[in-house]
């Protein structure tokens, strides 16, 4: 911009954009945010490793790319359009994210013969989302809580699942008179 007319007041906004930007990015908020999505994408990444490492259909870049992506819708609904009034329809842009989400998740399953495959990811999908504008919204402890459990859920109980399995191939294939299979069956 030319200095000398902008301190004669002859500049417009648009001469100076570039020192507002560089104000704007220099501000502490600026820091905070950019905090929060380096955060959301540590947090997915531990899911990801996880899905990652049992060689599913998404898995640690794809965790990282959702729970960064939705942390970071959330801080832009919650911060960057203001409202003349002063109310922001915040949850509008959460509920699209949902959706969102929910249209990713359908993607990674599947059916085949008597089998539904992907659910787990799915789900794993949607929490990381849900994980993501946990951090957007500022609970950086709630989303590191939620992280811990999603991954305790995701290994610990594989393994009392993989127990129950073996125990129910194990068991005798003849049931008691008038008994059911249940809806899975043997």
């Amino acid at each position: 911009p030319d200095i000398h007319r902008c301190q004669t007041g002859s500049c417009s906004v648009y001469d100076i954009r570039g020192v507002h930007m560089l104000a704007e990015l220099l501000q502490n908020d600026q820091w905070l945010f950019a905090g929060q999505l380096v955060l959301a994408a540590f947090l997915g990444g531990l899911i990801g490793l996880e899905r990652e490492a049992g060689h599913r259909p998404a898995g640690l870049r794809t965790f990282m790319l959702v729970s960064t992506g939705s942390a970071l819708f959330t801080i832009l609904s919650i911060y960057a359009f203001p409202s003349e009034t002063g109310l922001r329809d915040t949850a509008r842009v959460a509920a699209q994210i949902v959706s969102g989400i929910g249209f990713l998740g359908a993607g990674t399953v599947w059916r085949s013969q008597n089998a539904v495959k992907g659910l787990t990811t799915a789900a794993g999908l949607w929490v990381a989302a849900a994980i993501g504008m946990a951090v957007g919204a500022g609970f950086g402890l709630l989303a590191a809580a939620a992280t811990v459990l999603v991954l305790v859920i995701l290994t610990v109980m594989l393994r009392f699942e993989t127990i129950i399995a073996r125990q129910d191939a194990e068991a005798p294939d003849s049931l008691p008179p008038g008994a059911s299979q249940g809806p899975h069956g043997r």
